[in-house]
Parts: structure tokens; sequence; C-alpha cells
């Protein structure tokens, strides 16, 4: 296994977390890598489900679907390896399961990606990952089809901040405007100066002279 492979296996173990905290207890999420199949759970979550812990083995449908994988040449078949399923766990309790095939930088299956969710879990346990405690942490996400409208949006929800307030001076109200589309990364898109400047009716290069000064300090 190459260095980039094992890179990529760490950039899976992240995100198991990021999913196990999103689904919750519930959901068993295994990380297999194909390196050694005796011991091939590198990372586990949630794995009280089943008792596994990490160096356990592979699991029998694991290795039949790897061996459909490495029958098949496709590179087409080989970017569409999962499957989803039903089954019954170690105790035979149900489980709704997906397996997920990883590749490597030779395109050459690396790791399973395992997802199991346990189907007789209190469903307030389920539910409860999906409710929101505190409405105060609502986040206002931005859901467009093109930079242009997120950039325009970001740019009217800062003009109404920032115009009506008080405590910036008018003549600094484009500045403080630019500086806070700075902070939120607005200026990585493209088009976000022509755009911004044709909203603000300032140049092109104020912007570009405001954008210096923020990237100094």
């Amino acid at each position: 296994m190459s260095q980039t492979d094992r890179m990529i296996l760490e950039s899976y173990e992240t995100t198991m977390d990021a999913l196990a905290a999103y689904y919750g207890e519930a959901f068993e999420i295994v990380l297999h890598s194909l390196n050694d199949l005796d011991h091939s759970v590198i990372k586990i979550v949630n794995g009280f489900h089943s008792g596994r812990k990490q160096g356990a083995p592979i699991t029998d449908f694991a290795l039949s679907m790897l061996e459909k994988i490495q029958r098949n040449n496709s590179l087409q078949e080989k970017s569409a390896a999962f499957d989803i399923y039903f089954s019954t766990g170690k105790h035979g309790e149900p489980l709704k399961s997906t397996t997920i095939v990883i590749f490597g930088e030779k395109k050459e299956a690396i790791a399973m990606l395992c997802i199991n969710l346990y189907l007789n879990s209190p469903i307030s346990d389920i539910v409860k990952n999906f409710t929101p405690s505190d409405p105060v942490n609502f986040i206002n996400e931005t859901f467009i089809t093109e930079s242009a409208e997120l950039i325009k949006r970001s740019l009217d929800k800062v003009k109404n901040e920032v115009f009506p307030d008080s405590a910036v001076q008018t003549s600094q109200k484009n500045k403080e405007i630019i500086k806070q589309l700075y902070y939120q990364g607005i200026f990585k898109l493209k088009n976000a100066v022509p755009i911004i400047s044709n909203g603000l009716s300032i140049s092109r290069n104020t912007i570009y002279m405001h954008l210096r000064t923020l990237e100094k300090k």
C-alpha cells in the first residue's frame, strides 16, 4: 500500500467520526483495509453492536464482493462498487447495511467502508439525532445553483447589516463590507471582484487595494 493510499484511508477515518456523530449510536461504521484480511478492521465506531474492535477480520460478504470487483476490470464497474442490503447481525438482530469499496491511486481496491443500521435500536435513539435540541444553533446556509448567485446573496446580506450600522463611518462602509466578505471566503469564487464592484458601485482596483491590505494582515 502506497503512502497516497494510506492518506486516503486516513481521510476516511475522519469521515467516519463525522458520520457517527451525524447518524448516532444506532449505526455501526467500519473501515476495512484490504492490506491484511485477517486483521482488516483499522477503525470501527459504535463497535459495541457486534463486539468487534480494531484488528478484527473481514466479513464473508465483503470477501465475496471483493472477488467480484477483482474479476471485473471495468473502471465503470469499479466506480460504482457498492451494495445496499438487509442482513442479520452477530446475535440475529436485523440490519440494513451498505458496503462501499474504496480505490487507491492505482485504481485498485484498497479498503471497504461498511455502515450497519441496527434496526432493533429504539426509534427514539434514531430520531433524537435528527431533532434540533437548540433552535438558536440553526445555521443559515445558502444552497444555490450558480456561484454568481451566492456572491450576490452574500453581498446583499452584508450590505443590509453594514449600511444601517451607525458604528461604521459612512466613508468606511464599503471597506467593512469587503472585509466581511473576505473573511467569509467569498473572494475565492470566480468573478467575485467584478460582481461586488458593480454591487457597491466602486472600481475593481479599489477592491483589490482593500484585499491586498487584508492579505498583509
